[in-house]
């Protein structure tokens, strides 16, 4: 069953990381659904807020990924199974 997520990344240093996240992110171009980066420079952090549509083993999978990350720290809240919302069997 596919779900709705919301990926919450922080990015400390984000010279660091910023790559390797982008390069991540870009390999589950499938399920992303939109995508808000918010620099913090004087603080030299960046958060960035996804949003996902798919399998939960795929949300899962990317948010491991991202949270594998050197200066990454990422945080998820996914809905529930989309046909149970919409009243399905």
């Amino acid at each position: 069953m596919e779900r709705i997520a919301v990926i919450g990344a922080v990015l400390e240093k984000p010279q660091t990381s910023q790559r390797l996240f982008n390069e991540t992110v870009s390999r589950f171009r499938g399920i992303i659904k939109g995508r808000m980066g918010i620099p913090f420079d004087e603080d030299d952090t960046g958060v960035i807020a996804l949003t996902v549509r798919g399998e939960l083993d795929d949300i899962n999978a990317l948010t491991g990924k991202l949270g594998n990350l050197p200066n990454v720290t990422v945080k998820t809240a996914v809905s529930g199974e989309l046909e149970r919302i919409k009243g399905g069997a």
